[in-house]
């Protein structure tokens, strides 16, 4: 099995995890959201499979590019 890294496409501030590791998600399901000049911008797997691992916890801050979790394909 494969794993995929999830990448921040912006820099901001983790505002809410919407899943936990071990959910199954679907391509474009949200993993967290992020919170960049007062607007919500949702991270989504970029494929289905099981999420195993979110490297980053709410309140942190996140550069572009950044690992913020880890999907099972």
């Amino acid at each position: 099995m494969a794993l995929i890294d999830v990448k921040s496409e912006i820099t901001g501030k983790v505002w809410k995890l919407d899943t936990s590791p071990g959910d199954k998600l679907g391509e474009d399901d949200t993993i967290l959201t992020l919170e960049s000049m007062k607007m919500e911008i949702p991270v989504m797997a970029p494929a289905g499979g099981t999420l195993k691992e979110i490297l980053v916890a709410e309140g942190d801050s996140v550069k572009e590019g950044q690992v913020v979790a880890r999907l099972e394909k």
